[in-house]
């Protein structure tokens, strides 16, 4: 039986339930998982902040404890902030992907390093946004930001039934420019190329000298592909959309059936 070294682990439909909780299964497996020395690390399109009491209730915070966010943009160390790997747009590109999303009367927002979240017109998911994360957004008009100021990542923000056009056939000015995930059914992101949750999870794959099939990645959705696919196990919840549960190679139970733990205990602690 293949000995796992590092699970990677989404946290909106996957670790956590609909009511954006962990459940005390998910928590017990985790830990178990962590006594006997597997690294078992966040990997969300979330800004850190935005993970934290996550990461808090599950004792992530020691000096060995990984985090990945913005979709894989910064991979960090808990407790410091040590960056292992940091891949940055900048205001060039905010403005770019705003001008499409202008064309076709889509919403934006971005988040930036020094600024934190940012929108040109305020909206109900850039509210969402802030919620789900703790934080505040400010307005601000992108073509005030400076072309060389660094930006984590831009989003395309709107319901589900006028962005899903957009998606279906995004431009090929962006998609040859950026990596574009669906991490929500009303949030199409756009990344630094050499970005995505598979990059970064091995990079710190690279950090801890782990091989990749002594890796397991759960995920549920668009954002998550780059890691299942690089994963040694890559795993969809039962919850997953088709595109994932089709290149995975589990299918665990859904996210509100602590599905987590289900992978954990099966092929980690049994």
């Amino acid at each position: 039986m293949q000995t796992y070294k590092l699970i990677a682990l989404d946290m909106d439909g996957t670790l956590l339930n609909n009511e954006k909780k962990i459940s005390e299964r998910n928590k017990t497996a985790i830990l178990a998982a962590r006594q006997q020395g597997v690294y078992v690390i966040l990997a969300s399109g979330r800004p850190y902040i935005g993970m934290q009491q996550y990461m808090q209730q599950l004792g992530m915070t020691g000096n060995d404890d990984y985090v990945l966010c913005f979709n894989g943009a910064i991979v960090e160390r808990a407790h410091d902030g040590y960056v292992i790997n940091s891949k940055m747009l900048q205001g060039k590109d905010a403005k770019f992907v705003a001008q499409h999303a202008d064309r076709v009367g889509l919403n934006v927002h971005a988040f930036s390093p020094t600024r934190g979240l940012i929108t040109p017109k305020a909206n109900h998911y850039t509210q969402h946004e802030a919620d789900s994360n703790g934080i505040d957004f400010s307005l601000l008009d992108f073509s005030l930001l400076d072309d060389h100021e660094p930006i984590i990542k831009t989003m395309i923000i709107d319901p589900p039934e006028l962005l899903d056009p957009f998606a279906a056939a995004v431009p090929t000015a962006l998609c040859q420019r950026y990596t574009v995930v669906r991490s929500a059914p009303f949030f199409l992101e756009f990344i630094h190329p050499q970005a995505n949750k598979g990059a970064g999870v091995a990079a710190l794959a690279q950090h801890l000298n782990i091989n990749p099939e002594q890796i397991i990645c759960c995920g549920d959705a668009g954002n998550d592909l780059h890691m299942l696919q690089y994963a040694g196990l890559g795993v969809a919840m039962g919850n997953a959309t088709e595109d994932i549960k089709a290149i995975a190679d589990y299918i665990a139970a859904d996210n509100n059936s602590s599905g987590v733990a289900e992978v954990i205990e099966k092929f980690v602690l049994a």
